[in-house]
């Protein structure tokens, strides 16, 4: 049955796919969340909903890290798939330079380990950015084992394979375990619209929780 699931399931993904969630997150949100929590808890909660081979994850990661305090600061990152074959892959950490080709000279010389020998034409992911990230198999119509809250949740070109009641409920469900003031972001082709009442939209498919 895994092996079944594995050969439905859609696995298009890149390193910064939609960049302008990439921006938002390092310009306004990050920055937002900095100045709300510099006198409290510094706790930091994403969850990459449908991770696919771990792109999207590993650059949150890399916007983290970039943008958060070195020090001081629990950040965590769930990524989460169905696909128990591109979640071994993401987890791995490995890719093949021509996944990568888009990155900058900067980000590809600090976050990533270029392979030699046998592993030649392929690269790492840095140990700074996998020690942040959690992956899981999870089945979005299953129970969720977490229990949140979380800041931020990445459900990018997923719900969109769902039907209008599907989305309802799974909206709801996120809604529940985001922090009050929690962001949502979903894909280019994907829309809250007469779907949920408990996000506000901020444009180009970021939301915020609103109820």
């Amino acid at each position: 049955m895994s092996e079944f699931v594995n050969a439905l399931t859609t696995n298009l993904t890149s390193f910064f796919r939609e960049a302008h969630h990439f921006e938002f997150l390092a310009k306004e949100l990050l920055p937002a969340l900095v100045r709300q929590q510099s006198l409290g808890s510094r706790r930091l909660r994403i969850w990459s909903a449908g991770c696919s081979t771990g792109e999207e994850p590993y650059s949150i990661a890399m916007v983290v890290r970039e943008t958060l305090p070195a020090v001081g600061w629990d950040v965590k990152i769930l990524a989460t798939d169905l696909d128990s074959n591109v979640l071994a892959t993401a987890e791995r950490g490995v890719y093949d330079e021509s996944r990568v080709k888009d990155l900058s000279d900067a980000r590809l010389r600090r976050w990533f380990q270029k392979g030699r020998g046998a592993q030649a034409g392929q690269v790492r992911v840095a140990s700074a950015l996998r020690e942040l990230i959690t992956f899981r198999r999870l089945n979005l119509m299953e129970e969720w084992p977490m229990r949140g809250p979380f800041d931020v949740v990445f459900c990018r070109n997923v719900v969109i394979y769902f039907d209008k009641p599907t989305q309802r409920v799974l909206f709801e469900r996120f809604a529940d375990l985001l922090d009050e003031q929690g962001h949502l972001f979903v894909g280019h082709s994907e829309s809250l619209f007469k779907v949920t009442e408990r996000f506000a939209p901020l444009g180009k498919t970021i939301y915020q929780r609103c109820l």
